[in-house]
């Protein structure tokens, strides 16, 4: 797909210098998204006001998701109050909740027949609960309607939240905890500024303290300037807090006011990745150029969640 010209969505960017974007190799282009499939889907969303973190951040994964009915669902707004390098996604101050919005994703939920759902949402370090009551109420919403898709939660940090928020995600009995570190450590001041990398990583770690039982996930982007040992080291810290999935996807610029892309790992690079970190004991990784956090993942899904359950039920 040719790259589309850059839209400048974000006028809090406006006073960065302007960074190079480089072309794109030929592993990174993706065909332009045609299908009924993805009409239908498109569709769907729109006629239920629903916002997908598939539009907002330009996922090039969009044309193929969206065919097979997957999307992922972004709730809480379009606004978020973080202003994130690497992010497409608007700065600003969000509006007020919208009380209605999870028994709308539930209905396209439902009218998708999703099998596996993954919900996310902008940061709202405007709230007093970072906006945990309302993904909990979009969980007990799809249960309601779809007892049987599994449900993915990709959260916010909570860093700025009052205490209980992590526990009342968690107590909403996601399928999956997702929580994405972005980058390692080293970059977290250019590239994740408003962020913590260890509150992060603890985050992840109090999941499995609440629920021993619970799946927890974890991402990061490649390509930003860190190097092989970096990205090593990030996957035995994600390892020591228990994280069961991880994904390593290529940093894509959005505008020439973003982040920089630093250079465009290798598809032998990334299956080196995927090798080293099945080595380490993740359950599930997804490393290839094209990765996204939600990217194919309900794949395999299913059979892990069952073998894990039988685990606990014969401990």
């Amino acid at each position: 797909m040719a790259d589309m010209p850059p839209v400048l969505r974000h006028p809090e960017k406006a006073h960065r210098p302007d960074q190079p974007q480089p072309k794109k190799p030929d592993w990174i282009r993706v065909k332009a998204p045609t299908s009924q499939g993805y009409k239908d889907t498109r569709d769907i969303l729109r006629n239920n006001r629903l916002s997908t973190v598939c539009e907002e951040a330009g996922c090039p994964n969009v044309g193929e998701c969206w065919s097979q009915g997957h999307a992922t669902m972004m709730i809480m707004g379009e606004i978020c109050t973080r202003g994130c390098s690497f992010c497409n996604v608007m700065t600003g101050k969000p509006n007020a909740l919208d009380a209605f919005e999870p028994g709308r994703v539930a209905h396209a939920v439902q009218k998708l027949g999703l099998k596996h759902v993954v919900i996310t949402s902008v940061d709202r370090d405007d709230l007093d609960d970072g906006g945990a009551e309302h993904f909990a109420q979009t969980i007990r919403a799809i249960r309601h309607r779809s007892p049987n898709s599994t449900i993915e939660v990709l959260t916010p940090d909570f860093l700025k939240s009052k205490p209980g928020a992590l526990e009342t995600v968690v107590a909403a009995r996601p399928d999956v905890f997702n929580h994405n570190l972005e980058t390692v450590p080293g970059l977290y001041p250019s590239v994740r500024p408003g962020a913590r990398y260890f509150h992060s990583l603890r985050l992840l770690q109090r999941v499995k303290e609440l629920d021993p039982t619970m799946f927890t996930k974890s991402g990061i982007m490649v390509g930003l300037g860190e190097d092989r040992q970096a990205v090593l080291q990030v996957m035995d810290d994600m390892r020591a807090a228990d994280v069961d999935f991880i994904t390593i996807g290529q940093y894509l610029q959005p505008t020439s006011k973003h982040h920089r892309v630093d250079r465009f790992v290798t598809p032998d690079e990334f299956k080196s990745y995927e090798k080293a970190a099945y080595g380490k004991g993740f359950l599930m990784v997804s490393a290839t150029p094209l990765t996204r956090s939600s990217y194919h993942a309900g794949d395999d899904f299913a059979q892990l969640r069952d073998a894990r359950l039988a685990k606990f039920s014969n401990a």
